[in-house]
């Protein structure tokens, strides 16, 4: 055999120890399932993958028995991957090799379930994930607390508060330096609030997450909407780079907002039949369809402007807040079209001394004792008709000026005349500023 030239020889030698660290490369790349977390929520178990890089997955059910058989190619197992217990639907976790080079892992379910998946890239603290969800075949839909009182055609029905603690599950939100997370912190301060909001006359609370399990954005203002809910109330506890920003502050949906939710919602079938402010849309042509969301919205938008104000007046008198307007921000969670809607940050958990306040329970009642205060001013200021806040309500003693109120249309809403009221509080003339707090007279 003729020996190859040494120019050649070198070239291949070359070639092939590309080959060998593109192989070792490759096996080095395969996917590892380092650990499972599921979260169970009232509709639906969640399973997550943590993994070690991308992967290429099947999922597929079988029945009798019911399990869930997830396919990774050129996966393995990471060395301290251990099977979670029994929660939700998921019974126990099995794992084994189909193939010589595939990982399957094989869900044991207590009943039936459809399946949804998706793969999550880095984000944070948190690598690569395939989530799963796992939805009952049979369930029937989830009964929602509120919506028996919401729908009673009663003449004084309650009012309605659907409390969202934002985050929850998988998704624990922002981390303090303690190792506090907002997650934690919403739920317990929802559940506080949920609880004074219910001991309030006239006044119900629907939680939209009672424990640790996450809700997509879409589904927490749907459930608002199912329940009828008279206003929808998102706690979260805001993060910041420096660790000096502090306070707490109040957020309503931005125009820009509202205007691509209405195109959506326009645009979706499904949406056809539903009703906004009470009205269906399925036998309206487009133009008039568009018409009436537009005023839906517009009055949706006004309330929740007018309630924001007051929430945020009772918290600047419990202490610091970040900002003495309302903030306007494209929040999915503030979209519902015909449900006045407020986002609340109690405080930043990023903040050292605030990480340590949303921590102490005390503090928490504080925060939700501010809120419930904003929500009643408002809502006896302003009643919703056939409410028993409407047939029995206390004129507030006092009433924080908001953006876009005159005199007239507080002492309307107080049901006192312009006279009294600018009697009660020494006013030399009609003008009131945004933030100033007015005595209200006793009406008669």
């Amino acid at each position: 055999m003729r020996a190859l030239p040494a120019a050649t020889l070198g070239y291949a030698r070359a070639l092939l120890a590309a080959l060998a660290l593109a192989s070792g490369a490759a096996a080095a790349a395969s996917p590892n399932v380092l650990a499972v977390r599921v979260w169970d929520s009232p509709d639906s178990t969640r399973a997550v993958f943590d993994l070690s890089g991308p992967v290429d997955y099947k999922v597929f059910a079988l029945s009798n028995p019911d399990r869930l058989v997830v396919d990774l190619r050129d996966g393995a197992l990471g060395g301290k991957f251990a099977p979670p217990a029994s929660k939700g639907l998921i019974q126990s976790v099995r794992t084994g090799r189909p193939t010589a080079r595939d990982l399957r892992i094989v869900l044991d379910l207590a009943a039936g379930a459809r399946p949804k998946s998706f793969l999550l890239p880095p984000a944070e603290r948190f690598g690569h994930r395939l989530v799963i969800d796992l939805y009952p075949r049979t369930a029937a839909p989830a009964v929602v607390k509120a919506a028996a009182p919401a729908a009673e055609p009663a003449a004084q029905r309650d009012v309605v508060i659907a409390i969202d603690a934002g985050h929850g599950g998988d998704d624990p939100g922002a981390l303090g330096g303690a190792g506090t997370r907002e997650k934690d912190v919403t739920l317990a301060i929802a559940k506080a609030l949920a609880a004074r909001i219910d001991a309030e006359p006239g006044m119900t609370a629907l939680l939209v997450r009672e424990g640790d399990y996450y809700v997509a954005h879409k589904k927490r203002y749907e459930k608002a909407r199912d329940a009828k809910a008279d206003l929808f109330v998102s706690i979260h506890a805001d993060a910041f780079t420096k660790r000096s920003a502090a306070g707490s502050s109040v957020y309503m949906l931005s125009q820009r907002g509202a205007t691509s939710e209405a195109a959506r919602f326009l645009a979706q079938k499904e949406n056809q039949s539903d009703l906004v402010g009470g009205v269906s849309l399925d036998d309206k042509d487009g133009t008039l369809a568009a018409v009436l969301l537009d005023l839906s919205q517009g009055a949706t938008l006004a309330s929740s402007d007018a309630v924001a104000a007051q929430v945020l007046a009772s918290l600047q008198r419990l202490g610091r807040v970040h900002s003495r307007q309302v903030q306007r921000a494209n929040f999915v969670v503030l979209r519902a079209p015909d449900v006045p809607s407020i986002l609340v940050e109690t405080g930043f958990i990023s903040n050292p001394t605030e990480e340590k306040q949303l921590r102490d329970p005390a503090h928490r009642e504080k925060l939700s004792a501010a809120v419930l205060d904003g929500i009643r001013n408002y809502f006896h200021a302003a009643p919703p008709p056939g409410t028993w806040i409407a047939a029995n309500r206390l004129v507030p003693r006092e009433h924080v000026v908001a953006r876009g109120e005159s005199l007239s249309l507080i002492a309307q809403r107080h049901g006192v005349t312009v006279a009294a009221l600018r009697s009660a509080n020494k006013l030399r003339s009609d003008t009131v500023l945004v933030g100033a707090v007015l005595r209200i007279p006793t009406s008669s």
